[in-house]
């Protein structure tokens, strides 16, 4: 039996380069019944024609503007019929299995509305890029595992709390329940975020080490920095105002505080300041937005604390005596944080 019908979307933007790399890793993807759709978000590189030259095959749907990663993953979404959809960026090379890894693992967990694989550096493939997506109630996001030598340590099939929307299988009908990636956040944390809705749903996410990826870190960004720092440092609160329950808010508000006070040293450190105060002044700006989004997330969830306590990641500094808790808020709040692209 063929399974499923699975629609592979790439999101492109000026990544013609990159699509020479992609396209044909999905092509050698041993699941038969896959389609490839190519979302290009307003490329000036000639993408899309490059697609339609190269992979006839493929279908291209071309926007005429960059209308920002959340956007464009919504118009992907939109454009296909299939009720598996996987969603890749461009800078990603995949395992022949991939797909055939996560549909089986989807198929045998109706209650999970993601899954993902063992993403690893396209340069150094034996370092780890993410295991699946964790969520720590400061509001820290990050890729499991990163920068860790692979040593098997991620080998086991889990449940996590976030597939990164870089690289993973979704179920379409999940987003009927639970919405779409929220367009507000334009780029940077709108995967976390659907995560959180749909974790707050009694969805769950899958991890499977078996589907391997290789992603070229840091290749779909460029060096627009700090333009890039605004939407991380915005997001960052809202996803906290949008969807952490009441409970949450009341319990993790010294955590939450740490968290940004950290990131605003560590901008400061970068010459990156202003835009951190920037991202907090559009937050601010956005409040309204958000809260309004809120009431509507909070009257829709279906599972309390108890349950999101199982799949979001302690804090370093919950655990151990007094110095060694001083030592793992230091640790955590020096390096950047957050999950990347």
């Amino acid at each position: 039996m063929e399974g499923p019908a699975v629609t592979a979307v790439v999101l492109n933007y000026n990544g013609r380069e990159l699509l020479d790399t992609i396209m044909p890793s999905l092509e050698a993807q041993t699941y038969p019944n896959l389609t490839v759709t190519v979302l290009d978000n307003g490329s000036s590189d000639g993408s899309a024609d490059h697609v339609r030259e190269r992979w006839p095959q493929a279908r291209v749907v071309a926007l005429p503007e960059n209308v920002g990663v959340a956007a464009a993953l919504n118009r992907g979404l939109e454009s296909v019929e299939t009720e598996l959809v996987a969603l890749l960026n461009n800078d990603i090379e995949l395992e022949a299995g991939w797909v055939e890894e996560l549909v089986a693992e989807l198929m045998g967990h109706p209650e999970a509305a993601s899954a993902s694989g063992k993403l690893l550096r396209f340069d150094r493939r034996n370092v780890i890029d993410s295991a699946g997506d964790g969520m720590r109630w400061s509001s820290a996001a990050f890729n499991r595992g990163a920068g860790e030598t692979d040593e098997g340590q991620y080998d086991q099939v889990q449940p996590v709390f976030s597939a990164c929307a870089g690289a993973a299988l979704y179920r379409r009908a999940a987003f009927d329940d639970v919405g779409p990636f929220d367009e507000d956040f334009f780029a940077y944390l709108e995967d976390i975020d659907w995560s959180l809705r749909a974790q707050l749903r009694g969805y769950s996410s899958r991890y499977v080490p078996a589907a391997v990826g290789y992603h070229m870190r840091g290749a779909t960004t460029g060096g627009a920095r700090n333009r890039y720092r605004v939407m991380q440092r915005r997001n960052q609160i809202w996803l906290v105002v949008k969807n952490y329950p009441r409970g949450a808010l009341l319990r993790r508000t010294p955590g939450i505080l740490l968290l940004n006070a950290g990131l605003a040293l560590q901008d400061a450190r970068q010459g990156g300041l202003t835009a951190t105060l920037r991202g907090w002044w559009a937050a601010l700006l956005g409040l309204p937005r958000m809260l309004a989004k809120r009431r509507e997330i909070q009257r829709a969830k279906r599972v309390g604390l108890a349950d999101l306590d199982r799949v979001v990641t302690p804090e370093p500094w919950a655990k151990g005596s007094i110095g060694e808790r001083v030592r793992a808020t230091a640790a955590t709040v020096a390096p950047v944080f957050g999950k990347r692209r």
